[in-house]
């Protein structure tokens, strides 16, 4: 049993339901330390972070990554308990595999072996961990980055352990986010009788004008780097469960996932205006989850093209589509952050597994990035 694999097993094993760390990060403290890495335990509210540093130098390569897993969901469903770790026809099945704990004991043993071969290394090495990347994400890395902004300790180089692959590892990576903006719009009526249309004010009726409007409004293009921004409704909610009766309100929950081509105040100032324009009785929240974020090509994205190439044998694609990320968080300080994991074909499933091969040779992958930026150069 490879190192990686051992680690793994052990973190898996966990059951670190969002936000609980059930000691992972523990555990992942025990063995950086023995590596000579600082270990600060930050808890805020009921989320445990780590940041762990080795050297006090520039630059600041960080490993970044979470311990919190989704829910299982029916463990009847599973093949395999989603917290046994159980290793069959050469795949490792649990919850977390993934993402991201897969990452993670790859990004330990990468360093081990790093550190064994390269003691007098340049610059600095990092682990920033959270237990709140799943969940409501407020007390965890945004929180760790305000606390070393605070004292003006800053990233150069930030590797994400995200599961970015598609086919195989490191065939695609993450080098840039879309920003993700979310509006709780309710619209108000005049609840009345359905038969008597003309003493009510149907807020449905009211509402479907603008909502053909925002599904096809073109946004923007998008970029070299980014697709168009996108609008999505995600919850409708109305009505009073009879048959015979115009409701009130209708409460409507959609989402923007937005390219650099436009930004937050934006797309909501051209909501309000269509609102507005259509003279609707409305209040609206929203939640804005994050900025997009890019790194173009410079030492990180260099480092990563030639670590795939010379360990995988192919080249890396740079990519910006998915979801959001702790590299939000990041970002915005300055750092050059990609991400790079496993493959993401069983992410939040049912079943959840990564290929043990695959776990090392992520594990070398990130071993090279190291040697690439933190090797001084002859």
């Amino acid at each position: 049993m490879s190192a990686t694999l051992d680690l793994a097993i052990d973190l898996i094993q966990r059951d670190s339901i969002t936000p609980e760390d059930k000691g992972c990060q523990a555990l992942l403290a025990n063995r950086l330390g023995a590596l000579g890495f600082n270990n600060e335990h930050l808890r805020f509210n009921d989320v445990d972070n780590l940041w762990s540093r080795r050297g006090d130098t520039t630059p600041l390569l960080v490993f970044a990554g979470h311990t919190d897993v989704v829910p299982t969901g029916p463990e009847a469903a599973w093949q395999q308990p989603p917290f046994a770790a159980n290793c069959v026809d050469g795949y490792l099945y649990g919850r977390g595999t993934a993402d991201m704990k897969g990452s993670i004991a790859a990004m330990t043993t990468a360093c081990e072996r790093f550190i064994a071969e390269h003691p007098d290394h340049t610059g600095s090495m990092g682990f920033l961990i959270t237990s709140d990347e799943e969940g409501p994400a407020t007390d965890g890395t945004v929180k760790v980055i305000e606390h070393l902004e605070a004292r003006n300790e800053k990233i150069d180089w930030c590797l994400v352990g995200e599961p970015s692959s598609t086919d195989k590892v490191g065939d695609v990576v993450k080098n840039g986010r879309r920003g993700s903006l979310t509006g709780y719009l309710t619209v108000k009526g005049i609840q009345g009788h359905v038969a008597y249309p003309h003493l009510a004010e149907n807020p449905v009726h009211r509402l479907a004008p603008v909502l053909d409007t925002l599904v096809n409004t073109e946004w923007d293009q998008g970029n070299d780097f980014f697709p168009a921004t996108t609008f999505q409704v995600v919850q409708i909610e109305t009505g009073t469960g009879a048959t015979n009766v115009i409701p009130g309100s209708v409460k409507i929950v959609f989402n923007f996932r937005y390219s650099t081509e436009t930004n937050q105040s934006q797309i909501q100032q051209r909501v309000l205006a269509l609102l507005d324009q259509h003279k609707l009785n409305y209040d609206i929240d929203w939640s804005h989850s994050g900025a997009p974020f890019l790194t173009a090509a410079g030492e990180l994205v260099d480092a990563i093209q030639v670590a795939v190439q010379e360990v995988c044998g192919y080249p890396t694609e740079l990519s910006t589509a998915g979801g959001t990320s702790d590299g939000r968080f990041i970002a915005p300080t300055g750092a050059q952050v990609v991400e790079l994991g496993p493959l993401n074909a069983t992410i939040h499933k049912v079943d959840e597994r990564v290929s043990i091969a695959d776990l090392d040779t992520l594990s070398s992958v990130y071993q090279r990035i190291l040697e690439q930026l933190l090797l001084p150069t002859t």
